[in-house]
C-alpha cells in the first residue's frame, strides 16, 4: 500500500468545538467501578483529575461505526487507512479543577500528522490538542499521540519487553476481567471490539486476550496518586504506553515520589511478569 502523507496532512490545522455538562452520573459510575468509598457527587464539586474523559463522548449513528467498533474513519481525523488504531498516551496541563454541574467546552485541533516507516510497516501518528474550559475560561489542556500501524503479521515477532522500574513506593494489584472492561467502555462510550470481543481481538487483531483501554490505566495511575497522596493537587500529567495489557493475568499500578523532587511522582503499570506496560509522571502544585 502506498501511503499519501500528503493527502492526510491537509488536516492538520483542523478544528472541531464541542459542549457538554458535567453531569453526576458518570461521576459516580466511574468513582464505584475504581471500588472508591465516595460520598454520591454532587454539584460544585471538582472533577477529579482526567474524569473530563467520561465527557465529549463520540456519539456515531450506528451506520457509521466500523467493523472494528469505532467510528468509521474520516470527518475531523484524517481518515488514515491503517486497521490499528490505538491512543498511544498525552500530556496534559490542569489549570484548576472543573466543577460538577457546569457546562463545558472543548476545542480540538490537528497539529501534525506524521508518517514512519516502523519495523513492522507503516506507521502515522496524528498529534491533537484539546482545550477543555467554561464560562470561566480554560482548565485543562491535553496533547494526545493517536497511532494508526496494520495488523501484525503471522510471522511478527513480539518487540523485546522492557522491565518495570524497581523501588515501588505502592503497588496495587488488578486482575482485569471482562466486566471491568465492559463497564469502562460502557462509561467512555467505547465501542472499540478488542475491548469485548475476544473471538475479534485475538483473531483479528492479534492480541493475546481483551486488551485493557489505555486511558483506564492512566485513570488507574491517577487514582492510585489520589489514593496515596490525598490532598495533592496534580498540575501535569503525562502517560506513555508500551505494552498492551489484556485480561489473561493481573497487572500492577504503581508509583513512587521522586527523592531529589517532591513535587514530581513516577508512575507505572507492570505486568505479572516485571514487564513495564505504562510509564507516566505527575507534577504537583
Amino acid at each position: 500500500m502506498v501511503m499519501d502523507i500528503a493527502y492526510l496532512q491537509q488536516w492538520t490545522g483542523r478544528t472541531e468545538e464541542v459542549q457538554d455538562q458535567v453531569t453526576l452520573t458518570p461521576m459516580t459510575a466511574l468513582g464505584a467501578m475504581l471500588d472508591r468509598d465516595d460520598p454520591p457527587s454532587a454539584r460544585g464539586d471538582d472533577l477529579p483529575p482526567l474524569w473530563h474523559w467520561l465527557y465529549f463522548l463520540p456519539v456515531p449513528r450506528q451506520s457509521m461505526v466500523g467493523t472494528d467498533g469505532h467510528p468509521k474513519r474520516g470527518g475531523f481525523l484524517p481518515p488514515v487507512d491503517l486497521p490499528r488504531r490505538m491512543w498511544a498516551g498525552s500530556q496534559l496541563e490542569f489549570l484548576r479543577p472543573l466543577k460538577a454541574g457546569s457546562t463545558i467546552t472543548r476545542l480540538s485541533s490537528i497539529e501534525s500528522v506524521a508518517h514512519k516507516q516502523g519495523r513492522t510497516g507503516d506507521l502515522v501518528f496524528v498529534k491533537v490538542k484539546h482545550e477543555i474550559g467554561d464560562a470561566n475560561g480554560r482548565a485543562i489542556v491535553e496533547r494526545q499521540d493517536i497511532v494508526y500501524r496494520d495488523h501484525p503479521a503471522a510471522s511478527e515477532k513480539p518487540a523485546a519487553s522492557q522491565a518495570a522500574p524497581a523501588g515501588a513506593q505502592w503497588a496495587r494489584e488488578i486482575n482485569p476481567d471482562p466486566v471491568l472492561l465492559f463497564r469502562y467502555s460502557a462509561l467512555t462510550l467505547n465501542g472499540h471490539r478488542i475491548h469485548y470481543d475476544r473471538p475479534y481481538a485475538t483473531g483479528e487483531e492479534g492480541y493475546e486476550g481483551l486488551v485493557v483501554h489505555g486511558p483506564l490505566l492512566a485513570t488507574l495511575l491517577m487514582d492510585s496518586l489520589r489514593s496515596e497522596l490525598p490532598g495533592a493537587r496534580v498540575e501535569a500529567f503525562s502517560f506513555r504506553a508500551i505494552k498492551p495489557v489484556v485480561d489473561t493475568s493481573p497487572f500492577y499500578v504503581c508509583g513512587k515520589r521522586d527523592e531529589s523532587d517532591p513535587s514530581k511522582v513516577s508512575l507505572w503499570i507492570a505486568g505479572s511478569d516485571g514487564s513495564l506496560r505504562m510509564e507516566a509522571t505527575a507534577v504537583l502544585k
